[in-house]
């Protein structure tokens, strides 16, 4: 087996996540970039080359690069989960742009859902009319 198609792989599930991520988001003018979003995809795609490597082991016939690729993954994984959790890139300005797309999950889950109790009526309504 091929080391760089499986690279490919994991390089075009990771960017998929990343986008898939903006799936749920009510409107489309409400998709801007968010840093905490490209450190969740590098920690999945991380979490899934571990997983496919272990599952692939004996397709992959390099006893140096199989491990080598299990560290690395780990480096990304824990470097990526360190980056979501300190937000320590995060800024004003990328701070108010990823927040968008995160209120604007609320908003389509508060018109969508079936909500019968008259306070979280309420509160999904508040959401909606202070997002905007």
């Amino acid at each position: 087996m091929s080391y760089g198609r499986f690279t490919a792989t994991i390089v075009t599930s990771t960017v998929a996540m990343f986008g898939l991520m903006y799936l749920n988001t009510y409107a489309l003018d409400h998709v801007s970039y968010s840093q905490t979003r490209t450190w969740m995809a590098l920690l999945m795609g991380a979490v899934m080359t571990i997983i496919m490597m272990l599952f692939m082991w004996s397709m992959y016939k390099n006893k140096t690069t199989n491990p080598a690729i299990i560290v690395a993954s780990v480096v990304v994984f824990a470097g990526s989960l360190w980056l979501v959790r300190s937000q320590e890139t995060v800024y004003d300005v990328n701070y108010m742009k990823a927040t968008i797309s995160h209120r604007s999950i609320a908003i389509m889950t508060g018109e969508r859902a079936h909500i019968r109790d008259p306070q979280v009526r309420k509160l999904a309504d508040e959401v909606k009319n202070t997002s905007w």
